[in-house]
């Protein structure tokens, strides 16, 4: 599998593990990581997100959770390739059963969305087999410092219902994005960030493309510190 390569690190892929892909780039980029001492990821595929975090965050300490095998041990190496892995620690390890003392700066995940089907492509990664949004919400609240943020990816069509079950768990919204792949089409994914404390929604939109293929200059701003762009 051929390797990403950014400008501060690299990222080895594997065709068992869910690939370098947009979602990420974009989560990694855009969560609010700026006063995180501990930063904690659900669902770590390749390492990409906390790697693009700790970039932009040179204080703060990761650790990535995956319960995908193949996964943990791909995060691994790329987090010991990196320049900064002295603060990335990673774990094969199931989120539902992750205990610790340990309360959280930042946790951020790029959760599992499609329903379970018939496809065995990419499994664990993207469909709600191992984690489902309550869980994944339920687990986050009880996880996090008092001062926390929980910062996700997901479609647009599911943001309702993760608001709704933030609530549930007394997480509130606080920022969302709203994402769209090509100007003037629909939107497509939401970046969600929440925390214990009620405030006025920050709200503000997001254009990857400004013609297919072609990516806008907010897209080009945002990741100039990372893609090597040709």
């Amino acid at each position: 599998m051929k390797l990403f390569t950014f400008k501060q690190f690299t990222i080895e892929q594997s065709k068992d593990v869910f690939r370098v892909g947009t979602d990420g780039v974009l989560l990694g980029a855009l969560a609010d990581v700026d006063d995180a001492f501990s930063v904690l990821e659900v669902g770590t595929g390749t390492g990409l997100i906390s790697l693009m975090l700790a970039q932009r965050n040179l204080q703060a300490y990761f650790l990535g959770l995956d319960i995908n095998e193949d996964a943990a041990a791909l995060t691994k190496l790329n987090f010991e390739n990196a320049p900064f892995h002295a603060r990335l620690k990673n774990r094969h390890q199931d989120f539902k059963a992750f205990v610790t003392e340990e309360r959280f700066d930042l946790i951020v995940s790029n959760p599992p969305y499609f329903e379970e089907s018939g496809s065995e492509k990419d499994k664990i990664a993207r469909q709600t087999v191992e984690l489902n949004f309550r869980q994944l919400i339920t687990n986050a609240a009880q996880l996090l410092s008092e001062n926390g943020i929980f910062s996700v990816i997901i479609p647009v069509e599911a943001g309702g219902v993760f608001i709704s079950i933030g609530k549930e768990n007394r997480l509130f919204l606080n920022r969302r994005v709203t994402i769209k792949g090509i100007e003037n089409s629909n939107a497509k994914r939401l970046i969600l960030e929440f925390s214990s404390q009620e405030k006025e929604i920050n709200e503000s939109d997001f254009i990857i493309e400004k013609s297919p293929r072609q990516y806008s200059d907010q897209y080009l701003e945002l990741t100039k510190e990372f893609h090597v762009f040709k």
